[in-house]
């Protein structure tokens, strides 16, 4: 851990991002930093914070409009923050980061190396969100800024859940629901509420899901001409994976849809039998023991067969 204000003492340009297609981890962290340096820099001081378009979801957190999709021709910070996510990952301001005078990574992900600069990374915590919150001086921390954080942690410990959700986490977020806002409200509306479509498309992937592995894992695919069909975009396929983990006698579930031809983004939730951050660093992807993704190519057939033997291999107790 470091002292937050101290490393950007003297900056008078500060950047923050953090990984394509981000999440709710990747969206709370950045926006509770964000929310946060503005309280606490001189006016004078020039804070950005740069995403992918969120999904509307997250409209609740403050200032979200400020979110810059595109870093084209800007110049490089004083200071660039990279959180939830190495540099490879980082989505639209990586050139930024990769030439800012001081980089600081922050992240939770086992997978990550760390950047060459100042890095803040630790497996044992649930989410990025705890990290950055941790660094806050708590005098100037209020209700929006906890919000951010809150929202980050409940994505990834899948409302605490999730195995990663420890008793500092816990307290973490007794402490922040202090702050006045309406945390049962905020689970609704930016975790379990869905539309119509997007409960469409989650029942269309549950209706043609395939078991495998004597019923031990469950595989889905939603290709380019389903999702046009729905009139959905990756955004709407959150929480699949997740329902399809939820299968009974299921140890490891398989969700991916196309995003090129022959080219699929998978997402992998596992219970405690599967390493599925193993499987997902071995195709070039990474993440955590019981949640990882990567990219993969092929065919929905030569993707699940890939994945399936790794998968079989330490269902039984193969090393890889």
């Amino acid at each position: 851990m470091f002292q937050l204000l101290e490393e950007i003492e003297g900056a008078k340009t500060i950047g923050i991002g953090g990984h394509i297609r981000p999440d709710g981890d990747c969206v709370g962290a950045c926006m509770a930093l964000y929310l946060y340096l503005k309280k606490c820099v001189e006016p004078d001081v020039s804070v950005s914070v740069y995403l992918e378009e969120p999904s509307e979801v997250f409209r609740t957190i403050e200032a979200l409009s400020e979110i810059r999709t595109n870093a084209e021709g800007e110049t490089a910070p004083d200071v660039f923050f990279a959180l939830d996510c190495d540099s490879e990952r980082l989505g639209v301001a990586r050139s930024l980061f990769l030439h800012a005078k001081k980089k600081i990574n922050i992240d939770h992900h086992i997978s990550n190396e760390g950047c060459g600069g100042l890095d803040y990374i630790d497996p044992q915590v649930g989410s990025t969100s705890e990290l950055v919150y941790r660094l806050f001086d708590k005098r100037y921390v209020d209700a929006q800024i906890a919000k951010a954080v809150y929202i980050g942690i409940i994505h990834d410990t899948g409302v605490f859940q999730y195995s990663n959700t420890s008793p500092e986490t816990l307290r973490v977020a007794a402490e922040l629901i202090g702050y006045g806002f309406d945390f049962a409200k905020l689970i609704e509306k930016t975790f379990y509420e869905k539309t119509y479509v997007q409960n469409q498309i989650m029942g269309r992937a549950l209706l043609e899901s395939i078991l495998l592995l004597d019923g031990r894992c469950i595989v889905s695919a939603v290709d380019r001409k389903l999702m046009e069909f729905y009139q959905v975009t990756s955004k709407d396929l959150d929480g699949i994976v997740n329902q399809l983990r939820n299968t009974s006698g299921v140890e490891c579930a398989i969700f991916m849809y196309e995003v090129e031809s022959m080219e699929y983004k998978v997402s992998l939730r596992s219970t405690d039998k599967v390493d599925v951050a193993q499987i997902a660093s071995y195709f070039g992807g990474g993440g955590h023991k019981r949640a990882a993704g990567c990219m993969m190519f092929g065919t929905f057939h030569d993707v699940t067969n890939n994945l399936s033997l790794h998968i079989e291999r330490q269902l039984n107790g193969e090393e890889q």
